[in-house]
């Protein structure tokens, strides 16, 4: 029987004016087919006028998010991916 994770990544954009609306859409489509699941998507500011997105979601054991923050970093725009957190739900 395999347990639960919860991984948590900061997405952050190119620019400033980069639409994070966009990014959270490609991010959202990694995730689910990664398998994530109860996905929590929200917006972090960070300093002169940057935002960063933060994606949050549960994952069986058995799946390594190593591979995600290469496919995250991939999206246009984005400049870099980082976990930032990782637990055992259950």
């Amino acid at each position: 029987m395999t347990g639960i994770n919860g991984a948590k990544f900061k997405i952050m954009p190119d620019s400033p004016d980069t639409d994070l609306n966009r990014i959270e859409e490609e991010a959202r489509k990694i995730v689910q087919n990664f398998g994530g699941t109860n996905k929590e998507y929200s917006i972090e500011p960070i300093a002169f006028g940057l935002k960063a997105l933060i994606v949050f979601f549960f994952y069986p054991d058995d799946k390594n998010t190593e591979i995600l923050t290469e496919e995250f970093e991939k999206i246009e725009n984005v400049a870099s991916a980082q976990l930032i957190d990782m637990r055992k739900i259950a």
